[in-house]
């Protein structure tokens, strides 16, 4: 699979966020990408569009990320899931890998962590 196959759903609560990783996606050749404000339009957009991949922030209003996390992969076991996070990681970290997350990136998220994620995923 090719990263521009790819399909990702980027779900965070900011704006500025979603914008700046849409943007790097972009630059590694991804060319669908759907956006998701909360955990709750995560999950419903998740169920619509199938996407191979999910960048998840994990503090977030109506739903967590955690929270969507289970709630997706109650829909899809193999969904691949990865959580964001710059505020108490260790618990947050540990709570996202039991509920069975892909990955979990550091937030600020650079360049080079996501590039070698979509590499990881279209292998």
């Amino acid at each position: 699979m090719s990263a521009e196959s790819l399909k990702v759903l980027i779900c965070d609560d900011s704006m500025f966020v979603r914008k700046k990783l849409s943007a790097v996606l972009n630059k590694c050749g991804v060319e669908s990408i759907s956006e998701a404000t909360d955990g709750e339009q995560a999950v419903e957009m998740f169920k619509k569009e199938r996407p191979d991949l999910v960048l998840m922030d994990i503090v977030m209003p109506k739903m967590t990320g955690v929270e969507a996390l289970k709630a997706i992969l109650a829909e899809d076991p193999k969904a691949r899931v990865v959580m964001a996070s710059s505020v108490g990681t260790q618990e947050n970290l540990k709570e996202a890998i039991t509920a069975g997350a892909f990955d979990f990136l550091q937030k600020p998220i650079s360049d080079a962590q996501l590039e070698m994620l979509i590499n990881k995923v279209s292998r």
